[in-house]
């Protein structure tokens, strides 16, 4: 039986995605399949050596392991509208934010991406994603940039909304989001891609058929937010484009990497030939 190893964040939206894969509900016969739960910038660094089979990883840094990595169709994670936002604790100027220091959750994530394209280099140090706000209190930055929930969450703490990237990408763009996408190693063969992605899109319609139990499972690793606002979350992020990236998602992939290419934040524009 062939063990593959798939890698992706303890939060909500991915709980959810891959829950029917982890209780047994969809399985692939002859596979067994081994769940390795990090944040994603630490998903990040292990796609740059090529350690798992399939795992999830920012958009951004599936432009620098293309090599190794072929990009899979369902699984992304596309905000229409919506996206990583950056917080203050008083209001600032968003022209002024060249200037001030910006904590990030990873210097390979899209949102850093994002950051230098809206916002161009302002100095950043790299917080773990769920301690950014608190960063951002302590004075230790004067802004922080949030992904997963922190992006519905954080006026709660006091925090003030400077802007909102998903929004001025789709005013630029018209286009969703692309954030987060699952990739599966080049090498495993076209067979194995195939039934991986397969059993990808099985588990993420699985959990919209069954919504009540895979939030309930989604909800362990929800941080401490309340049932209503994890089913917001992670009906957010884990829509229509999830199951399929279809013409749409691919154009968001290739404005956001052409955009980057240009500004030169990418050496190359990766090959989108999702399986």
């Amino acid at each position: 039986m062939a063990l593959i190893r798939i890698g992706h964040s303890p939060d909500p939206d991915d709980a959810f995605m891959f829950y029917a894969l982890t209780a047994g509900k969809v399985r692939i016969p002859g596979v067994e399949i081994a769940h390795l739960l990090e944040d994603i910038e630490s998903l990040n660094r292990r796609a740059r050596t090529g350690e798992l089979e399939v795992t999830a990883v920012s958009a951004a840094t599936y432009a620098i392991v293309a090599d190794r990595y072929r990009l899979m169709d369902p699984g992304a994670s596309m905000g229409k509208g919506y996206g990583p936002i950056l917080v203050a604790r008083e209001a600032i100027d968003p022209r002024d934010v060249g200037s001030r220091v910006v904590a990030i959750p990873g210097t390979h994530t899209t949102a850093a991406l994002l950051l230098r394209l809206f916002c161009g280099t302002p100095p950043t140090v790299v917080v773990e994603f769920d301690k950014i706000p608190h960063a951002v209190l302590d004075g230790r930055a004067d802004l922080g940039l949030l992904i997963h929930e922190g992006q519905i969450t954080y006026a709660t703490l006091g925090l003030r909304k400077v802007l909102d990237l998903g929004q001025a990408w789709e005013r630029e763009t018209g286009l969703p989001l692309p954030l987060g996408v699952n990739v599966v190693r080049r090498e495993l063969g076209v067979p194995m891609h195939r039934a991986l992605s397969q059993a990808l899109r099985d588990s993420i319609a699985w959990a919209h058929a069954h919504v009540d139990e895979a939030l309930a499972y989604a909800m362990r690793y929800g941080r401490g937010i309340d049932k209503d606002t994890c089913r917001r979350f992670v009906l957010m992020y884990v829509n229509d484009l999830t199951l399929s990236l279809g013409p749409e998602g691919r154009q968001a992939l290739e404005q956001l990497f052409g955009r980057a290419h240009r500004a030169g934040a990418l050496a190359a524009i990766p090959p989108i030939d999702p399986v």
